[in-house]
């Protein structure tokens, strides 16, 4: 597949077919990711594959809790609060795997490394015919102590970004971009 094709293709998947994602796939998803660049080439990044349905699922019940309860006023967190609220909404979208990429120490710029590192994984993941998306809902709770200790993480860790994987169900129909905002100089 081109890069462009990949680009212009790859779309938040949150529908999944109970079919697993293989180790040798995560595998060759995780060295697309390590070949991001990264900022004096610290290559930060740690990754954490979470395939255990049961562990994901308390995880989505924990972190739902954890934004319910974090959530600023405003009509965007009306929505937000609706979803969370729901029992039956899980977070991962049942897909097979999360793949949680965490920076390994507070340093300048491990945010942006990890989500170059994200970015990589999910293009291949779409080269591969899987689908993707990142769980903004999993971030505040997988930092804090108790989010880190579900996983078994180094409190020294700082996760970035959590990415689930996994077989769509169906082919996503693009959404509309708008036109950029260039400004020139010079």
């Amino acid at each position: 597949m081109d890069i462009n094709e990949a680009i212009s293709g790859r779309r938040s998947t949150r529908d999944y077919t109970g079919q697993a994602v293989d180790e040798e796939t995560v595998r060759r998803l995780i060295d697309a990711a390590v070949h991001a660049p990264s900022a004096s080439n610290g290559q930060p990044w740690t990754f954490t594959v979470v395939r255990d349905q049961g562990l994901l699922d308390r995880i989505s019940d924990a972190a739902k809790s954890h934004v319910l309860a974090t959530l600023p006023d405003g009509p965007q967190s009306d929505r937000y609060r609706t979803m969370l609220s729901d029992a039956s909404f899980q977070i991962f979208y049942h897909a097979s795997a999360l793949i949680l990429i965490s920076g390994i120490a507070q340093r300048p710029w491990v945010a942006e490394d990890c989500a170059l590192a994200a970015e990589n994984l999910m293009l291949a993941a779409y080269s591969e015919g899987l689908g993707t998306c990142w769980i903004g809902f999993a971030q505040g709770f997988l930092n804090t102590s108790e989010g880190k200790n579900a996983l078994g993480l180094p409190a020294t860790w700082v996760p970035v970004a959590p990415i689930i994987v996994g077989h769509p169900k169906a082919e996503i129909a693009p959404v509309p971009r708008k036109e950029p905002e260039i400004r020139w100089v010079g």
